[in-house]
């Protein structure tokens, strides 16, 4: 079953660099969603203290940074990207209205993130 049955791959603990300097963990990566665009992998990311200051070029730097290297490994191309980030680990489909989030879609054309509006 696709959507909130997804099988996730998790993350550690060790922070990841993005251009802001905020502190990124990983958190988990859904490979077995359905989007709007079709098989959507989702790599969902925790930075305590987040605004919208950078965020845009955090998320651009997770997705080419973080999220193409591990695509390879996967063997299926997906037709979107989604990169979240929270200030807070939350599962996924659930709603808090106390935690902050962002999202971004993109897609893969020649090894590149392409930003795409939700």
């Amino acid at each position: 079953m696709a959507g909130f049955a997804a099988s996730p791959v998790t993350g550690g603990a060790e922070p990841i660099r993005v251009p802001s300097g905020a502190d990124v963990t990983f958190q988990e990566m859904l490979t077995d969603t359905e989007g709007p665009e079709g098989l959507t992998f989702r790599f969902r990311f925790v930075a305590r203290s987040i605004g919208e200051q950078g965020m845009e070029q955090d998320m651009c730097a997770l997705c080419e940074g973080f999220a193409l290297p591990r695509l390879s490994r996967v063997g299926q191309l997906p037709a979107q990207v989604v990169i979240s980030v929270a200030d807070r680990a939350i599962a996924f489909g659930d709603a808090d209205p106390g935690v902050v989030q962002f999202f971004e879609a993109y897609r893969i054309e020649n090894g590149h993130c392409i930003w795409e509006a939700f």
